[in-house]
């Protein structure tokens, strides 16, 4: 095997920019240069890396991504092989809409992202995509392989007494589940906010600004300033109501009121570009009126006294939670760190819980809530008698890291490589 790393990147503040070639040849598989000048690219954008100012990090990474995708062509060569292996075209364009999407966020800017790429976002989807589609294969056949790997009792212990001294402390842990019930304005308050928002339509049409509306009575934070301008956005990143309508009306149009999870909009689409299109809109959200607060606080505490066991509490969080990605599963959240929990509300009554009893309803920014204290154990350095499950997870992560460490030595010895 020839180990001989040439120096692919350019000693100006460009991006790493090569003549195309050959970087490493894997069986029947080869590496570009220019493939290779692409992901260090991306992956330096990623991890924000100036090649101006840290070349030395700058050439690390360049090593390590070429041995990331030598080990991908190995990995390649035998998920091919593999007919449980299916990668569907779907999937490649989701995973890399999601991966463009990441570099605008961190980018900034369409123009940003595209310095930082050395190419545009098209030229990099289109050469991309494959690369994507690859990686998708070897991700699946590697979980494919790993997924059989499973820990005796035996192999926990002797992982604890190996690395008990270095095992990370573990933050005090509570296993909760709650049922969440939405907090809805009244058909009274739907109606005026329509009727408000109809009026504003109007007064567009006959000659008021626009974006002075919007200033003033908007209530979205984030465009309100702006006028309601949410400036360019690519099909799939909005909402759908709002998507359908912004893609559908005439450039100018204005919109008649519609409804998305956020409130009440009116949507005046301003230019378009193929999957992008820029459009600005005013949000008003009804009022929630004591009443209807009232009423969901009643619905919430009858379902709390009609629940005495866990099963009663997945049932009716199954049939009345709002909270789609937990309803499925009876409201699980999962182990959650009580000091540092996401909704200061619940955050903040949770050390009052008891065991395996409801709740008082609790009120956040999302509606009502009845909790659910399913177990807790106490944070420390982890001990077989109070995280054996966590030793447990942490003890098979290692074995599967050994054995795909092992695995991949062994298939670099039985597939040809030539680093060029």
């Amino acid at each position: 095997m020839i180990m001989c790393f040439n120096k692919f990147y350019s000693q100006t503040d460009k991006p790493f920019q090569v003549v195309d070639g050959i970087a490493a040849v894997v069986a029947d598989n080869i590496i570009l240069k220019t493939e290779l000048a692409q992901i260090v690219n991306m992956t330096a954008a990623q991890q924000n890396i100036n090649i101006t100012q840290n070349m030395e990090l700058y050439q690390q990474l360049q090593k390590q991504v070429l041995q990331s995708l030598i080990d991908q062509k190995i990995v390649l060569e035998l998920a091919e092989k593999d007919t449980n292996v299916i990668v569907k075209d779907q999937e490649v364009d989701t995973a890399l809409e999601t991966q463009v999407n990441n570099i605008l966020a961190q980018a900034g800017s369409e123009e940003n992202a595209e310095k930082m790429l050395g190419e545009s976002l098209r030229d990099f989807k289109r050469e991309y995509w494959h690369e994507v589609r690859n990686r998708l294969f070897t991700d699946k056949y590697q979980q494919l392989k790993l997924q059989s790997i499973t820990i005796n009792r035996t192999e926990v212990e002797n992982f604890y007494k190996a690395y008990k001294d270095s095992l990370p402390y573990l933050s005090p842990q509570i296993k909760l589940r709650h049922i969440q019930l939405p907090l809805t304005a009244g058909e009274e308050s739907i109606n005026s906010t329509i009727k408000f928002l109809d009026s504003l339509r109007t007064a567009v049409y006959g000659g008021a600004s626009f974006t002075e509306l919007a200033k003033t009575y908007s209530q979205d934070p984030g465009s309100k300033a702006r006028g309601g301008d949410l400036g360019f956005t690519r099909r799939g990143t909005l909402v759908s109501e709002f998507e359908e309508v912004a893609f559908t009306l005439n450039i100018g149009e204005v919109s008649q009121p519609i409804k998305t999870a956020f409130g009440y909009h009116i949507i005046q689409p301003l230019e378009k570009q193929g999957d992008k299109v820029r459009v600005r809109h005013i949000l008003v959200k009804p009022l929630i009126a004591e009443q209807d607060e009232q009423k969901v606080y009643e619905i919430a505490v009858a379902i709390k006294d009609s629940i005495n066991t866990k099963d009663e509490f997945i049932a009716f969080a199954k049939r009345h939670s709002i909270d789609e990605t937990t309803k499925d599963n009876g409201g699980d959240l999962g182990w959650v760190n009580p000091d540092n929990f996401a909704l200061p509300e619940i955050g903040q009554v949770l050390k009052y819980l008891e065991l395996n009893e409801t709740s008082q309803p609790v009120k956040t920014s999302l509606g009502y809530h009845l909790l659910w204290l399913e177990d807790a154990k106490a944070g420390g350095f982890p001990k077989p008698e109070t995280h054996w499950t966590d030793i447990e997870r942490m003890a098979l992560n290692n074995k599967k890291m050994n054995w795909y460490q092992d695995f991949i030595q062994v298939a670099r010895e039985k597939v040809y490589i030539s680093i060029k």
